[in-house]
């Protein structure tokens, strides 16, 4: 993908002066002319006040981290209503009601969630096992899904979500907030101006150093047969007697989560495939293992993938290296960078950097280079021919790295709510519904599926199936 060199030299003016003005873009609010670092300003929602009839009353099922998490967010969108929750933990359920209110429902059934006609959407964040079952059921008794990523537990079971979300036309979100916040946004526009010239590498790590990162989780003291729905949790997954540690700690299974690669290679995944409008990689190889956190566990602590990106509408074909390991004595955090051949984009949670570095149209001579190992003769005659060559080019001017920040109190699971309010109560459309979820998803266990049976795995990125072998 080339665009005009005209086109990259209005973008830089405007990025680097006045903020871009484009349908459902991001804003900057106003820097001194030579500051390197500008601040993103969020859109302004309104806070209208919703009559009774269109509230949006909604249920979470599974109270955990992210129930819990996303509960806290929807209290903020106008017009949605936390009405009733659903966890196997009686611990959750009453806590839920110290948070949300004695009047809150609760239950450890989620048929009964869904039976209620009073309940229009669901948050599901359960264990992944329970993601399909749960967001299949609530489509077809007529609820709105939101459903924490991945979006399933096997790559097998995305084409029934997707044939069933279509079927009913309710609204269907995956729970990535990366999608919805302005810094990818951001990175969008300026992936689509061209100023980082074409793009050839991603190359992206999410590392973590501490009990809690690697999913050792506290477990309540009063955690037992009586307190916990053992039997529910298991649903499909294979028999076992009660062990709290299994049931509080989940992720470190396969039985009932996705590892390293379904909880955080597919927040990496949505989000580059928002910048960059992408359906994903055809190929796929993934490698790692279990080298520190030994304490039971069935999934790697270290995984690391390498995924060719055939060439899209709006990107050219490229290769993604992605990384997470969780035993990272170095604390280096995370990073994302999307290298072209003029510059780089340097995606974070809460920023975007642009660095810009052009390569020499005249190759150079001298240095470690061969042309030291000439006679002085043939240097001399070198130089000459040099310089006929490559006549001395005008210096370009290269811009400043710029950084792009969202504002201090800016939260991307607030635009990710009120995106998916938005689709039932506007219609609006919805960023990272069934499809984009098992686009973003796919790959990601897909990469398990590499790591486990090690060996390439070809996948359909359209279609978001395995192509097979």
């Amino acid at each position: 993908m080339t665009n005009s060199k005209s086109s990259r030299r209005s973008f830089i003016k405007k990025a680097l002066g006045t903020a871009l003005i484009t349908s459902g873009a991001p804003a900057v609010l106003s820097a001194e002319p030579s500051s390197r670092v500008k601040f993103l300003a969020g859109q302004k929602h309104e806070s209208k006040k919703y009559s009774a009839n269109d509230q949006v009353n909604v249920a979470v099922i599974g109270m955990g981290i992210m129930g819990f998490n996303n509960a806290q967010t929807t209290v903020q969108i106008p017009g949605a209503k936390i009405v009733g929750v659903c966890d196997l933990y009686t611990g959750r359920l009453d806590h839920a009601k110290e948070v949300y209110g004695k009047e809150l429902y609760t239950t450890k059934n989620y048929q009964e969630i869904l039976d209620r006609k009073d309940i229009d959407a669901v948050i599901i964040a359960t264990s992944d096992h329970w993601h399909d079952r749960i967001s299949i059921d609530a489509l077809n008794k007529g609820k709105h899904v939101y459903c924490e990523k991945p979006m399933v537990h096997k790559l097998e079971q995305g084409a029934e979500v997707i044939a069933t979300q279509k079927k009913t036309g309710k609204v269907f979100q995956v729970g990535s907030q990366r999608v919805s916040s302005i810094a990818t946004q951001k990175a969008r526009q300026i992936f689509e101006s061209g100023i980082i010239g074409d793009l050839i590498l991603v190359e992206t790590y999410m590392d973590r150093h501490s009990a809690n990162g690697a999913w050792q989780y506290s477990i309540p003291t009063d955690a037992n047969a009586g307190t916990v729905d053992w039997e529910k949790f298991l649903g499909t997954a294979p028999k076992l007697p009660y062990d709290p540690v299994r049931f509080f700690r989940w992720r470190n299974y396969q039985d009932y989560g996705t590892g390293i690669a379904g909880d955080l290679f597919v927040h990496l995944f949505s989000g580059l495939h928002t910048v960059m409008s992408s359906n994903g990689p055809n190929r796929i190889f993934a490698s790692g293992g279990l080298r520190f956190w030994k304490d039971g566990r069935d999934v790697p602590d270290i995984l690391t993938g390498v995924y060719d990106y055939p060439a899209g509408a709006k990107h050219p074909a490229f290769t993604l290296q992605m990384r997470v390991n969780f035993v990272d004595g170095s604390e280096a955090g995370e990073n994302l960078r999307i290298i072209g051949t003029d510059g780089m984009i340097q995606m974070g949670w809460e920023s975007v950097k642009v660095v810009r570095h052009k390569i020499r149209k005249d190759p150079g001579y001298g240095g470690w280079d061969s042309f030291d190992t000439f006679t002085n003769a043939q240097q001399k005659e070198y130089e000459q021919w040099y310089k006929a060559h490559y006549p001395s080019p005008k210096p370009e001017m290269i811009e400043p790295d710029v950084e792009y920040k969202v504002s201090k109190n800016y939260n991307a699971n607030i635009d990710h709510h009120l995106s998916f309010y938005n689709g039932i109560r506007d219609k609006a459309p919805i960023k990272e519904d069934a499809l984009f979820g098992m686009r973003a998803g796919g790959p990601a266990l897909a990469s398990n599926k590499s790591y486990f049976e090690k060996k390439i795995v070809n996948w359909d990125p359209e279609n978001a199936k395995l192509i097979a072998p």
